[in-house]
């Protein structure tokens, strides 16, 4: 005799009972987890202690946090915003970036890379510097260590390229004895220089390539265009590279407008 097995078919009632059973057990065990969670969380020894700040850090210090960092930070080790507090240290006006991590079991560890300053940006009165990328910034001026800086201004969105700019010519420059206390770029994309003499040159507009041509062929030809008047470079007050063919120079005591074949 063949005895058949049979499926045991569960009654409709009893399978909602034991998915409501654990359904229930599931919510019980996550209330139970996150009840936990939550003490732990609040519990003195994970309270924020204090902040360990790593980097190269000349501006950013433990007067500062204080008055500006410190205040807005809040909750424990687990529960701070990371992104939150790195907002926070963004703002400070030397903080060009920061890193910001836990460190157990009640501290936080930021690093922090602060603006390099390169030259003021723009009227001396606006209060803002460029930093070694090309960024404005808008530190307080008063904390500035080195004010011995160059003068760069141009529209805000050309900030990179003035400062690559500047970067590029000022070699040639210092060369000549005019280093660049000053260099403009206009609405109109043309470049003047004005050096620590007092000399105005203007280099008109053009790619770096043509500006760096155009300087080296002046810086050159002005040793013997000065001779011919007796005259240093130093003595250099004003030069127009703008001429097709030269330039037109002013040296002290001395001018000219048709000084485009002086060098060749």
């Amino acid at each position: 005799m063949k005895t058949l097995a049979m499926p045991l078919t569960v009654p409709m009632d009893v399978r909602l009972m034991h998915g409501l059973t654990n359904l229930l057990l599931a919510g019980l065990v996550s209330g139970i987890a996150w009840g936990l969670a939550h003490w732990v969380a609040r519990q003195p020894l994970f309270e924020l202690a204090g902040i360990t700040v790593t980097g190269d850090v000349v501006h950013t210090n433990d007067v500062t946090l204080k008055a500006n960092v410190t205040p807005k930070l809040s909750g424990s080790f687990f529960t701070v915003d990371l992104q939150q507090t790195r907002r926070v240290f963004q703002q400070l006006p030397w903080v060009r970036n920061a890193v910001v991590e836990r460190e157990f079991p009640n501290r936080l560890r930021v690093h922090i890379e602060e603006h390099r300053p390169a030259a003021y940006w723009g009227a001396l009165a606006d209060g803002r510097l460029l930093n070694s990328h090309g960024e404005i910034f808008e530190p307080n001026l008063g904390e500035l260590d080195d004010d011995d800086l160059p003068r760069l201004s141009g529209p805000d969105n050309q900030s990179e390229t003035v400062l690559q700019t500047y970067n590029a010519l000022r070699p040639a420059f210092e060369a000549m004895g005019h280093p660049i206390a000053q260099l403009d770029l206009s609405p109109r994309g043309s470049w003047r220089v004005r050096s620590a003499r007092g000399a105005v040159i203007e280099l008109g507009r053009g790619s770096l390539q043509e500006l760096t041509l155009r300087l080296e062929k002046f810086a050159q030809s002005l040793p013997e265009a000065g001779q011919r008047w007796g005259r240093k470079v130093s003595a250099l007050e004003w030069a127009d590279l703008r001429h097709f063919n030269g330039y037109a120079l002013r040296m002290r005591g001395v001018s000219t407008v048709d000084a485009q074949k002086a060098g060749k």
